[in-house]
């Protein structure tokens, strides 16, 4: 099962970018030995339209025509629930077994995405109440699929 984190917007060179990859690396290496292919990052350029409304939907729309079938999407709102890691675990590891294609994790662009994206998702995915930058979302998700992964892994990495 191949794993992916859609975004809007790129991650530009620089420490925030090395730790993120750094993360990738990391779950993707100790998720090939448990049933995932790959951690891939695909990043959709920003709408560029006058509207939020138009903006919402242009993104929207190009990040649902990158995502797999069937695939599992998870999108990232503040409003979602704020799951531990060992339950993210349990998701991912029900979703493979489940064999899903493709677990997608969407980032969307600073206005939000549109109902049609918000409605299609497995699960709506918080890291708190707090509203966060792009950047940090995106580094922290990649370790939460790290420490996923070790998690199913039985690996010490998780000591909770």
């Amino acid at each position: 099962m191949r794993l992916l984190v859609a975004a809007i917007g790129r991650l530009k060179a620089g420490p925030e970018h090395e730790l993120a990859e750094r993360y990738r690396k990391r779950a993707e290496q100790v998720g090939r030995r448990i049933g995932f292919r790959d951690v891939e990052i695909i990043e959709i350029r920003e709408s560029r339209a006058q509207e939020v409304s138009r903006r919402m939907t242009e993104e929207s729309i190009a990040l649902a025509n990158i995502i797999p079938e069937k695939s599992a999407i998870i999108i990232l709102d503040e409003r979602g629930e704020s799951l531990d890691s060992a339950t993210l675990a349990s998701r991912l590891a029900r979703w493979r077994d489940d064999g899903r294609p493709a677990v997608a994790f969407v980032i969307g662009g600073d206005d939000g995405l549109a109902a049609s994206l918000r409605d299609r998702a497995s699960l709506r995915l918080a890291f708190g109440a707090a509203t966060w930058p792009h950047q940090l979302v995106r580094t922290m998700l990649l370790e939460q699929l790290y420490r996923a992964m070790t998690i199913m892994a039985g690996h010490p990495y998780h000591r909770a």
